[in-house]
Order: C-alpha cells, then structure tokens, then sequence
C-alpha cells in the first residue's frame, strides 16, 4: 500500500485537522502509517512534544549516519537536539509504504526530503526512513541520508572499520544524550 503527500497545509486537505508545524489528527481509521506521520512530522519539525514518543516500544533504537540512539529517552535526545542546531528543519515531501511482514509486524518505508537551515544556509536532503513495527510500537527507526544504508560492520568491506563507525555514533549520542538532559522532555524541565 502506497501514499505520496507533499506536507500539506490545513486547507488543502480537510480530513486533517492541523496544529503547529504539520501535526495532524486524522479523522478516519488510517493504516499505522498515517496515524504516525503527525508525530513524526513533529519530532523531525522540531517541535515534539512527550506524547510524540509514544509510538516507539521502550526499548526502540534510531540510528542515522551520526548517532544511535537506544531507548525511548536517548531518542527523545536525538530529536529535541535538532532545535539546539538548525534554525529550522522539517520534512517537505513524503512517500508511504507500508508492508507487513507478519501477524503483528510491519515495515514502513517513508521515502522523504528534508529541509533544514543552518547558520543561515538551507539544507535540502533526500533520505529514506525505515521504521520496523510490533505489535503497534516502533522498535526500530533508522534514517538513511541520500537513501545509502548505514555504514557499520556488515556494510562495509572491513568490519573493524564499521565497529568503529558504530562506536563513533553510539559516543555522539551518549554526549548528545547528557547535552539534553538525559532525555528530560522540553515541557517538563
């Protein structure tokens, strides 16, 4: 099953109703897909809140080509980190696909560009979101920038050299992580 949707504002789709920076409500019994797509609209919006994280299973992983994140918390980091720097950043465009894979399990596929500004300077990226689902939790959410895998000990030619890719992400998120308070939501310090 496939959908396509350039972020749509308020008046062009009148099954949404819109708050803030594209987060949506749908009225009507969607696929997993469409009833994420406003939270994850928020999170990579920069304008997440605590019950954008509901969606991931409690020990859920996020990894792109600079971090791995592990569990809920260091998630939370990895995203509210985004404000702190871009001047702004969200998704413009998205494709959905969304498979099962069986009773209980999903894979979604959420071909995208990005749109971030930093330093004054506009970022526009291309990346594919995969996000693994059990059981209506997202136990892993990885983003592959201009659509390449991530580069670690089973994608590379010498596999030292991807655990050593893998160490150097899991180090930035945990400086990451303590930057941000350990995962303390915005809202609540």
């Amino acid at each position: 099953m496939e959908k396509q949707h350039q972020n749509p504002s308020p008046a062009m789709d009148p099954s949404r109703e819109c708050e803030g920076k594209g987060a949506c409500e749908l009225k009507s019994n969607q696929r997993f897909a469409d009833k994420i797509m406003p939270h994850l609209l928020n999170l990579y919006g920069s304008c997440a809140k605590a019950n954008d994280f509901d969606m991931y299973a409690p020990n859920a992983s996020f990894e792109d080509p600079l971090t791995h994140a592990q569990g809920v918390k260091q998630i939370k980091s990895a995203f509210y980190s985004l404000a702190k720097v871009f001047g702004e950043s969200k998704i413009v465009e998205y494709h959905i696909q969304e498979s099962e894979i069986s009773p209980g399990k999903k894979e979604i596929l959420i071909d995208n560009k990005q749109h971030y500004k930093i330093m004054g300077r506009n970022i526009d990226m291309i990346s594919l979101i995969k996000l693994y689902v059990e059981n209506g939790k997202i136990v892993r959410h990885e983003d592959w920038w201009d659509k390449k895998p991530l580069r670690n000990r089973d994608t590379v030619s010498f596999p030292l050299v991807g655990r050593v890719m893998e160490m150097g992400r899991r180090g930035l998120m945990l400086a990451t992580h303590a930057m941000m308070g350990f995962g303390k939501d915005p809202d609540s310090q």
